[in-house]
């Protein structure tokens, strides 16, 4: 495995090689797993929604891929046919007030599927309960993951339920919220529960646990609390990140007013996690959440140096995020809710009506390096547009609960099928050629963005772009012709700006 150090602490398999099959291979744990199972020796498939996500994951070649949902009884038993192991690692978190019905249903099929299928083992990764809080009284979304891993635990196959608080690692959504409270704000008015006790873990160990629970007894049917070294206060962990990543002293002012749902909005205000997100992990945090029992370590043994504390975690994600080297980031996984289906290939588009804002620019700089700059657009470096207007529809998006402009990129310069870019989704990249994004703001159809390099017939190198939206009813026909008097500034401005910074560009031999 290979997290913020870079080093392989996966444990051993004693060289019993297992077929495991991984659902939420996209996500941000399960993108981690995959190749940590690979490395210990595991044959490994993988059950997605959609596969072509997959494509660009280093690991892609060397796992068998499923199309399916763990929704779909059929697509979960074809997925399970020959597998001895199965990882839980979905939930319907943020699609909407029947999220727990959802998740019931889900782990419900698994369970089922799994037992029919003659698996030896499911291993799910849950959320750390509060001891002595009853169950009503705890968040829906504590309240679901308890419920799934105990469904999973009933299901007659044997089941270890891992349970983790605060998740702490390069791209993690924990981390994320940590990192950019810190450093946005010197000077804190802070909801009451950044006093409670916290036991986080360092998403290696996570990761780590995981792997090992492969190889459990039969025997073993029950729940595991893990976590990492330390426990202490969300102000400690404030406090502890400022001095590694060099900031003064942050000033912290708890107070009683602000609820979960204030503070969701005050976490989704400050730091690149929407709302939908930030919500269940603010209420995850109004109790005490540390580890019960270390038992898991009788099954799977700590390293020599004993699993990760939480100053060295911290150092070795910032080190990550330094080398542009984040595997996989809390975004990795589709916004429930957003459209998922592909741009269609059909140029007469027969499923309706199709609004298109279309440029083309000849430019005088060769192919690479257009694409250079087209491959490297959003985050940190901007959309080459009105940056006013991309401003306000971020926050416009972000005011009703969307995923706004500041997800950024998970590498700087390199884009891979499923990456979220802001408030898109690479949908399809063709290197040299083509960068299609689906939109994931809020929006009453789907749409997309087309960025593509070509040639004309003197062989002068083209810039061709295209923006596409699908209205869903009036209102979506209604927005289109809303903004489309802005069309020559957004668009138009995009267009000759990202020929212009190609011009200016090194070229190189090849595009990457």
């Amino acid at each position: 495995m290979t997290d913020s150090s870079g080093s392989t602490d996966v444990p051993s398999s004693d060289g019993t090689q297992l077929r495991c099959l991984v659902t939420g291979a996209t996500g941000y744990i399960g993108g981690r797993l995959v190749p940590a199972l690979l490395q210990a020796g595991h044959q490994v498939r993988c059950l997605v929604r959609t596969p072509r996500k997959l494509r660009d994951y280093p690991w892609a070649g060397r796992v068998e891929i499923e199309q399916g949902d763990v929704v779909d009884a059929a697509s979960v038993r074809a997925a399970m046919e020959g597998m001895d192991v199965a990882y839980y690692l979905v939930h319907a978190l943020g699609s909407g007030r029947g999220f727990e019905e959802t998740d019931r249903r889900a782990a419900r099929i698994f369970g089922e599927q799994a037992r029919a299928a003659g698996l030896r083992r499911i291993v799910y990764l849950g959320g750390l309960t509060p001891a002595g809080v009853p169950e009503r009284e705890l968040s829906p979304h504590l309240r679901s993951r308890a419920e799934v891993g105990r469904i999973l635990l009933d299901s007659g196959v044997p089941t270890a339920v891992l349970r983790a608080a605060v998740v702490i690692g390069s791209g993690s959504a924990s981390f994320e919220i940590l990192r950019h409270l810190t450093e946005r704000l010197p000077v804190m008015i802070t909801p009451s529960w950044v006093r409670t006790s916290i036991q986080p873990v360092a998403v290696r160990d996570v990761v780590r646990y995981l792997v090992g629970c492969a190889v459990l007894p039969e025997s073993v049917n029950r729940t595991f609390d893990i976590g990492g070294p330390d426990v202490m206060t969300y102000r400690d962990m404030m406090q502890r990140y400022a001095r590694i990543a060099g900031l003064p002293h942050r000033v912290i002012l708890p107070v009683p007013v602000l609820t979960p749902g204030l503070s969701s909005h005050w976490i989704g205000l400050v730091t690149p996690v929407p709302r939908s997100i930030a919500r269940p992990l603010a209420e995850s945090l109004r109790h005490e959440v540390v580890c019960h029992e270390q038992d898991i370590t009788r099954y799977v043994p700590d390293p020599p140096g004993g699993p990760i504390a939480f100053d060295q975690a911290l150092r070795l994600a910032l080190q990550r995020i330094q080398e542009a080297r984040v595997d996989t980031r809390w975004s990795s996984a589709a916004v429930p809710g957003a459209p998922s289906d592909p741009l269609p290939t059909d140029p007469d588009w027969s499923g309706g009506s199709l609004y298109r804002d279309e440029r083309e620019l000849t430019v005088p700089a060769p192919p690479d390096a257009l694409w250079r700059v087209i491959e490297g657009i959003g985050g940190e470096n901007g959309w080459y547009s009105f940056p006013l207007a991309w401003a306000v529809r971020g926050w416009l998006d972000r005011f009703v609960g969307g995923v706004g402009l500041r997800r950024g990129r998970r590498d700087a310069q390199r884009l891979r099928v499923g990456d979220s870019l802001d408030f898109w989704r690479v949908e399809e990249i063709i290197p040299g050629r083509l960068l299609r994004l689906r939109a994931e703001m809020r929006l009453p159809g789907p749409a997309w963005l087309e960025l593509s390099v070509g040639h004309d017939d003197c062989g002068r190198t083209v810039y061709r772009q295209r923006a596409l939206f699908h209205p869903r009813g009036l209102l979506g026909h209604a927005y289109w012709w809303s903004i489309s008097p802005f069309h020559s500034a957004v668009f138009g401005g995009m267009a000759r700006n990202i020929t212009a910074a190609a011009r200016v560009v090194p070229s190189r031999t090849a595009p990457s």
